[in-house]
């Protein structure tokens, strides 16, 4: 009852300070919302359990080639076949392959992102259907039909949940023909390995049937899960793996060169998944708390300050019989008013605020779009406001029952002790030194967020229309995907506006890590061909593709129609790697054949597979064309003639000199009349591209930029609180300073330079915290970089620029006291 009365008396207490309770309702709001959407968004990607039934006991087995360049380089069919059969502390065991196939049937012909799964795939994983079934053990096998499962999230936003996809027909194109059955709609869950649209058994992919796939070791393209063993242990699984992969290694050496460093290992499957967005959520949860604690500083200067006004009051409490703790309850009823207040609204801003963050964490985990508020965040919301209001409450000093001023207190003055005053300092100071560790962090992104956009591509980025059209594959030869793709680009080329076209296996960055990841092993003359060969990126492109995309031949000529008809192998290559191989020689009529073993299971003929590997004469050489990252990087290269075959992927390059999404219309119109299945599809600039790929980048230095914001108004506001009361306490000081001759620009350097020396302690403690964080958090993120001199000097500029600006005001006031009523204040 008695805590009922203080908040009774705290609510009517409040009421009659109506915008200093404003101010903190709001500030705590900014803090509490902040903290409660975060945490929300932590939970949900890092924490909460997935859909998977028995998670704890699912493993990700990864191989890799680190010192190759390799952090994943998947499982051939034998590799998987020797770990099944020897490894016991993982009971079962599933495959998934990505590829992506041409799928007509189910409504306009597109390319989808698909999976390739063995058939107990979905009973090790423990998922379930929605709709229909899943693929299970009855569709193995060669014999079997083709079947394939929608994801729950390409059947809503594609099909709009219709249940009448299931029993649907639709022919499949990769590397071969197939139908397949639609069989059922999965549960929603994390698409991990790959965000697919569908996943289908061995038989949607005739690739996966040949004997290449089945025999070769070095063939690797799928990704290889477990289940624990009843009793099993992650370490015993790991140590296992290790043993059995170590006599592999030793038993098949030639598929497991010294220069890759290859090596397994296995972790938990949800570390697996959530490990893309550890580190960034956690850095954005640290954001946020600094966020609160700047908040809760400001508060508590306010609080602060209302308390030392309020002196005489408590003093005369504390005469007429109320104890310590009476007044500290008291305090405490204030307190959680003003944090419950603030804990509401920071609960409604937090609820938009969530899915803001969901999309923006998405690009970092596929968790996030599934993300949902629920009752957490809530409780997260009252959790703060409770955490906030017990500091609030024990950061006054309360004057001592047997205090004998009370009444002089009372009379209204005020004054400060050097108590009050040390506080009031050191809660400015900590926004400031917390604000100070996030602007760093947000200039830190935004100056590599600029330094990204300013780095030349080396190619026309503005003007080059690029537009996925698969190779196709619906029972073509390879010379008519090629006659398919020439009467494509001579038709485009008599469009207005037009230039160049040309066609290419990759979009730039779009594609990245596609046409064989890291490259293929090749040698050339004059060099010994041994199993430690360099790598190159291996592209196919058509005669006009470096003139499409604004790229110089800098010595010999581009391939052109002739090339077709003598019969010769001829590549052009990049000038890294005429550096590389050919250092102070002419390349020209030079040779390069390609000695990567995986070439032997590329499709076709012996003939054919005998020319991929037979010398290539270098016709050109190109400039250095970094299409895999956005920083250039130098590049060896070769570039085959799509005549040649090997078009594994299909777009169109058109360069243009008018609006490039203007071709997008006549261009489908060209395509669809030639072919009537033919998905074209993906229509962007190569700027807009690359603008894509920077989005996270983008978004990282938006959202810290933001939390950077807030968390520098605080601060202003805070220091200019603590310095506003100061100049307040001090008045009588000021009147007696100006009345012995001091003058109003003395008085009001010295408050300026009282904010500034405030920033600057706070600059100096936040760098020295910044730094001591960011060294312990180095260690357990690797990735986690540390901000340089500019984004240091330009967050320090801007807080000693702000300090300034803050104190300006309150100096202004010290600087016009009227020294008759200041002497006449006491």
């Amino acid at each position: 009852m008695a805590f009922l009365r203080d908040l009774r008396l705290a609510y009517h207490s409040l009421n009659r300070s109506k915008s200093l309770a404003a101010i903190v309702i709001l500030t705590l709001a900014l803090g509490i919302g902040a903290n409660a959407a975060i945490f929300t968004l932590v939970r949900g990607v890092l924490l909460k359990p997935l859909v998977n039934r028995d998670e704890n006991r699912l493993v990700y087995i990864r191989q890799s080639a680190p010192t190759g360049g390799q952090d994943n380089t998947t499982f051939s069919v034998p590799e998987i076949k020797d770990i099944e059969g020897s490894v016991r502390s993982l009971s079962e065991f599933g495959d998934f392959s990505t590829m992506d196939f041409t799928m007509v049937g189910l409504g306009e012909p597109r390319v989808v992102h698909g999976g390739v799964v063995s058939g107990n795939y979905f009973d090790v994983m423990g998922l379930r259907p929605v709709l229909g079934r899943l693929v299970g053990p009855q569709d193995a096998g060669a014999d079997a039909p083709g079947v394939i499962v929608l994801t729950h999230r390409f059947w809503s936003t594609v099909y709009k949940k219709d249940p009448n996809v299931i029993g649907k027909t639709v022919r499949l194109s990769s590397l071969g023909d197939r139908s397949a059955t639609v069989i059922g709609v999965l549960e929603p869950s994390v698409p991990y390995p790959s965000d697919t649209e569908i996943i289908g058994n061995l038989v949607i992919s005739p690739h996966h049937l040949s004997a290449t796939m089945v025999t070769g070791r070095v063939h690797r393209m799928t990704e290889l899960f477990g289940k624990l063993a009843p009793g099993a242990t992650l370490d015993q699984a790991r140590n296992e793996l290790r043993t059995v992969y170590a006599g592999m290694v030793k038993d098949h050496a030639d598929a497991y060169p010294d220069n890759g460093g290859f090596r397994i290992d296995a972790r938990m499957l949800r570390d697996e998944i959530t490990s893309g967005a550890r580190t960034v959520l956690l850095v954005l949860l640290a954001a946020s708390g600094l966020v609160f604690i700047i908040a809760c500083s400001n508060v508590a200067n306010l609080i602060l300050a209302r308390t030392v006004r309020r002196e005489g009051e408590l003093s005369i409490r504390a005469a007429m019989g109320a104890n310590t703790w009476a007044l500290r309850r008291m305090l405490l009823a204030e307190s959680l008013l003003l944090c419950g207040a603030g804990a509401v609204i920071g609960v409604i801003i937090a609820q938009p605020l969530v899915t803001i963050l969901a999309r923006y964490a998405s690009r970092f985990s596929v968790r996030a779009l599934d993300l949902t508020v629920d009752f957490s965040l809530l409780w997260v919301g009252v959790a703060l406001a409770i955490i906030a209001a017990v500091i609030l409450a024990f950061v006054p000093r309360l004057p001592s029952p047997n205090a004998s001023n009370g009444m002089n207190l009372a009379s209204g003055s005020v004054r400060i002790t050097s108590s009050t005053g040390r506080r009031q300092r050191i809660f400015a100071v900590t926004q400031i030194a917390a604000s100070f560790v996030l602007l760093a962090g947000a200039s830190l992104l935004i100056t590599t967020l600029i330094a990204l956009q300013r780095t030349q591509t080396g190619f026309d980025t503005r003007r080059v229309l690029v537009v996925d059209v698969p190779a196709p594959s619906d029972g073509r030869t390879p010379q008519q995907v090629v006659d398919f793709y020439k009467e494509s680009v001579r038709q485009i080329d008599a469009l207005p506006g037009v230039t160049e076209t040309a066609v290419g296996m990759i979009a730039p960055y779009r594609d990245a890590g596609g046409g064989f990841g890291v490259g293929l092993q090749f040698s050339g003359d004059g060099h010994v061909h041994d199993k430690d060969d360099p790598r190159a990126l291996w592209r196919t492109i058509s005669p006009g593709f470096f003139t499409s995309l604004g790229v110089p031949i800098i010595a010999g000529r581009d391939f052109n129609a002739l090339d077709d008809q003598n019969g010769e192998p001829v590549v052009i290559v990049s000038s890294t790697l005429v550096r590389q191989m050919f250092p102070g020689q002419d390349p020209i009529n030079r040779h390069v054949y390609w000695t990567d073993p995986v070439l032997e299971f590329v499709p076709g003929t012996a003939a054919e597979k005998a020319r991929v590997t037979a010398p290539h004469r270098i016709i050109g050489v190109a400039a250095d064309m970094d299409d895999e990252h956005i920083v250039p990087v130098p590049t060896a290269t070769i570039y085959g003639s799509f005549a040649d075959g090997g078009m594994f992927g299909g777009h169109l390059f058109i360069h243009t000199t008018a609006n490039p999404y203007a071709l997008v219309t006549p261009v489908t119109k060209i395509i669809r009349d030639m072919a009537a299945d033919e998905p074209v599809e993906n229509a962007a600039t190569l700027e807009d591209i690359r603008a894509k790929v920077l989005a996270p980048d983008r978004l990282n230095s938006l959202v810290f930029g933001v939390f950077a914001a807030v968390a520098l108004l605080i601060a202003v506001v805070g220091v200019a609180g603590v310095l506003a009361f100061s100049v307040s306490a001090r008045t009588r000081e000021f009147g007696i300073r100006m009345a012995l001759g001091s003058q109003p620009e003395n008085i009001l350097r010295g408050v300026v330079a009282d904010g500034v020396v405030m920033a600057g302690v706070g600059v100096v403690a936040g760098a020295v915290f910044g730094l001591i964080v960011a060294r312990v958090a180095g260690s357990y993120f690797g990735d986690l970089k540390m901000p340089g001199a500019l984004p240091v000097i330009v967050s320090a500029l801007v807080l000693l620029g702000a300090a300034v600006v803050a104190s300006m005001l309150p100096a202004a006031r010290a600087a016009r006291v009227d020294v008759i009523q200041a002497l006449r204040a006491e």
